[in-house]
C-alpha cells in the first residue's frame, strides 16, 4: 500500500457532546461554524464523527423543553441525516461513566461523552466548562460561543 493510500484512508475520530450539538443547531457562533466544518469533514470521510445516544437524548429533551416535543422530534430527524454515528452505551460504558462521575464533578450525561471519546480514541468537541476540566483524561477541543 502506498503512503498516499494510507493518508487517504486515515480518519480522525471526533465526538460531539450535547453542548456542541446544541451550539450547531442553535447557530451559536463561533462554535456552530466549527461544528459545521467537522460535519463537512465527516461527509468527505476525513473525520469519523460520533455522539453518545445519551447525549442525543439530552439534546432531545432540551429542545423539547424550549420548543415542544414536535420540535424535538424534528431535531432528532435532522440529527439522523448528519454524518454522525450515534453510539448506544454498552453495560461496561455505563459503569465507566459512573466511575468517572465518582471522581469528577460533571453530569452523568457528560460522563457518557467523555467515555465515548475514550472508547473511540477520539477528541471530544465541547464548550462545556464541566468537561474542560478533564483535559488530562480525554483529548478535548474547546468550542466557544458569544
Amino acid at each position: 500500500m502506498s503512503k498516499l493510500s494510507i493518508v487517504r484512508n486515515y480518519s480522525v475520530k471526533t465526538v460531539l457532546d450535547a453542548w456542541a450539538i446544541l451550539a450547531y443547531l442553535q447557530r451559536e457562533e463561533p462554535a456552530a461554524s466549527r461544528v459545521r466544518v467537522v460535519l463537512k469533514e465527516a461527509a468527505t470521510h476525513h473525520v469519523t464523527l460520533f455522539a453518545s445516544l445519551i447525549n442525543v437524548g439530552e439534546v432531545f429533551y432540551r429542545i423539547g423543553r424550549r420548543k415542544g416535543e414536535q420540535a424535538a422530534e424534528e431535531t432528532l430527524q435532522e440529527l439522523q441525516h448528519l454524518p454522525l454515528t450515534i453510539v448506544s452505551p454498552k453495560p461496561q460504558t455505563v459503569m465507566q461513566a459512573a466511575r468517572l462521575k465518582i471522581h469528577y464533578s460533571l453530569s452523568y450525561a457528560d460522563a457518557f461523552a467523555v467515555v465515548t471519546a475514550q472508547d473511540v480514541h477520539g477528541t471530544l468537541l465541547t464548550g462545556d466548562p464541566e468537561l474542560l476540566q478533564l483535559k488530562g483524561i480525554v483529548a478535548i477541543e474547546k468550542l466557544r460561543r458569544h
